[in-house]
């Protein structure tokens, strides 16, 4: 198993994971980050649900289109064994609506066209990420797991045969025959596989028929990457999940494995604005929302929290899991993340930076508009501290420039919109300590020996992340200082037309999401064929069912980390947007 191999189901509230060749890998229960009943993705012992031809055959995959409901066919020379696979939404959800409620459900269905085909199924659950080992019986005509935390229910048609803790079958499916296989969680009752598939396709179509309106460069690879942000959208609350899975490496064999199945404010801005680009109001409006409860939350009154579950929960206990042996010997396997109790600045301004990004789409009451000011507050007196920044080192706080420009982004954004902010709102005061950040920025981020914006203050070390500052307004893409970063970053960061994040980190690879902001910074700056050069590398790092991961080899955009990674689908429809920006400026 490669990580390019995985392709994402979701029902918006959870995700599975499945490999080419037929196997669920991982499938956390209720939520993205509960206990994976499957965890093969991470041990070869841990579990997995297979349906696959009983002999050779060539795989192809791809989404259904305007859905995350997967078909893969599995050509055997006499037939082709098609798999269509989907987590099942509520029996009529539409729009807004997919994702509030599920059946918990994993639909499979099997069919053989062309001609006769053998197939093999096999159902191995393995609960509490590999710990649990229950035993499987027939029960009502069901496959059924007693012992461990969970009950599996699957409805098979007889097909399998429980012996222990798996079950197996082998079935002849003659030329146009199908077979549904329907796995839940808790619920004995068996669900139509057949009818919720259909229902599922559907309500994954009429999602994105509300949300198809971009029509600018790339579209097509912008409205799949919106699907895959809805996709890892925790649809009862509207958090917007990092990524689907945990523990997958940054370095192969190394032990930057992290648990990603949370939600980071660092992130938000950046997804606000690429959903209001891409998707409509509404997403972004629920995920403000969202981001509003969460940082309110933090018994901290001088630290807003970096991460949080996807219902808000701040103690994120960081873990790891000593029975697995990690995907590719990778260890530790990880679970939970221990970001929850660093100190980052930036989230300041990235909370409201997506106030002043919805316009007239705000919504604020009294409460609201007085957190909001708080934060400003926050920024106006905590921009000098130090903190881990947004590449959360563990290697003790510094100063660093981003964090400073997001507090100045902080003020702006509250002095934008001091008039809606209420009683509370200081925006003189706001204003001074915004033009003392902009001041000290220039003076000390800038690295005469470098002729870059650095990372830090007063230091010399490139940092990827400044690459944020013309994103967010702080500067002027096509400004000297600025234009010159961008050069240092794309010379000295860059490995094949791909980046990474920081110097001296050669063996951690190429950040995604850091290509898409160069690519949408040239763009900025009017460059569109560096910016069109820069953006198709980082896309071609995609798999075959356009999914991105945090990060590429350079050498062969093989993907590494965790995966699909919000944040890199985010810079995408980034990088799209500004491109259709710097188009809509050109000359007729």
């Amino acid at each position: 198993m490669v990580i390019g191999d995985l392709a994402l189901l979701s029902d918006c509230r959870t995700a599975a994971l499945v490999t080419l060749d037929g196997s669920v890998v991982w499938w956390p229960g209720g939520r993205f980050d509960g206990p994976s009943a499957f965890s093969r993705l991470l041990d070869p012992d841990a579990g997995h649900f297979t349906i696959r031809p009983a002999g050779p055959a060539d795989a192809r995959r791809a989404y259904l289109d305007g859905t995350l409901v997967l078909e893969t066919e599995h050509d055997t020379g006499a037939g082709t064994l098609r798999v269509t696979d989907a987590l099942a939404f509520a029996p009529g959800a539409r729009g807004h609506e997919i994702g509030l409620e599920t059946p918990g459900a994993l639909v499979r269905v099997a069919e053989a066209v062309g001609g006769d085909v053998e197939v093999e199924v096999e159902l191995v659950p393995r609960p509490e990420y590999g710990l649990a080992v229950p035993r499987l019986v027939r029960e009502g005509g069901q496959v059924v797991t007693v012992g461990g935390p969970d009950r599996l229910f699957l409805a098979d048609g007889g097909a399998l045969e429980p012996d222990g803790g798996s079950a197996r079958g082998r079935l002849v499916l003659r030329a146009g025959e199908r077979r549904a296989f329907v796995l839940r969680r808790g619920r004995p009752e068996p669900l139509d596989g057949e009818a919720t598939l259909a229902d599922t396709i559907e309500a994954w179509r009429s999602w994105s028929a509300m949300h198809g309106g971009y029509d600018g460069p790339y579209r097509d690879e912008v409205l799949h990457a919106t699907l895959v942000v809805q996709g890892l959208t925790y649809q009862p609350t509207g958090a917007v999940v990092a990524a689907a899975s945990s523990s997958l490496p940054e370095v192969p064999g190394g032990t930057e494995n992290w648990d990603y199945r949370y939600a980071w404010l660092r992130d938000a801005s950046l997804i606000a604005r690429a959903l209001l680009a891409a998707t409509c109001a509404d997403e972004a409006q629920r995920y403000f929302h969202w981001m509003t409860r969460a940082a309110v939350s933090c018994r901290d009154s001088g630290h807003v929290q970096i991460v949080f579950g996807a219902e808000g929960e701040r103690m994120l206990e960081e873990a790891e899991l000593d029975h697995l042996e990690g995907f590719g010997g990778s260890r530790p396997v990880r679970i939970g993340n221990a970001a929850w109790r660093q100190r980052q600045h930036d989230v300041l301004g990235e909370v409201l930076d997506v106030a002043l990004a919805l316009g007239e789409d705000l919504e604020l009451d009294d409460f609201s508009a007085a957190f909001l000011c708080q934060l400003a507050d926050r920024a106006a007196e905590q921009w000098r501290e130090p903190d881990a920044g947004v590449w959360e080192r563990r290697d003790g706080d510094r100063r660093h420039t981003v964090s400073a420009v997001m507090c100045w982004v902080a003020l702006d954004r509250a002095v934008q919109l001091a008039d809606a902010l209420g009683p509370h709102a200081d925006a003189p005061r706001w204003g001074r300590a915004r033009d003392e950040i902009r001041e000290e920025v220039e003076r000390r981020a800038w690295s005469e020996r470098r002729g870059a914006y650095a990372g830090v203050l007063g230091e010399d070390e490139l940092d990827a992340a400044v690459l944020l500052l013309p994103l967010v307004g702080f500067a002027d893409a096509g400004e000297e200082r600025m234009a010159r970063t961008i050069d240092a970053i794309d010379q000295a960061l860059g490995d094949g037309g791909l980046h990474r994040r920081l110097e001296g980190r050669e063996d951690e690879g190429a950040f995604l999401p850091v290509t898409f902001w160069l690519a949408a910074c040239r763009a900025l700056a009017g460059d569109v064929d560096a910016a069109r050069a820069a953006f198709e590398r980082a896309a071609g790092c995609a798999n075959d069912v356009g999914l991105l991961a945090e990060m590429a080899d350079p050498a062969t955009g093989e993907p590494r980390g965790n995966v699909p990674q919000a944040l890199s689908h985010v810079g995408l429809i980034t990088a799209a947007r500004c491109l259709a920006e710097a188009a809509e400026r050109a000359p007729a």
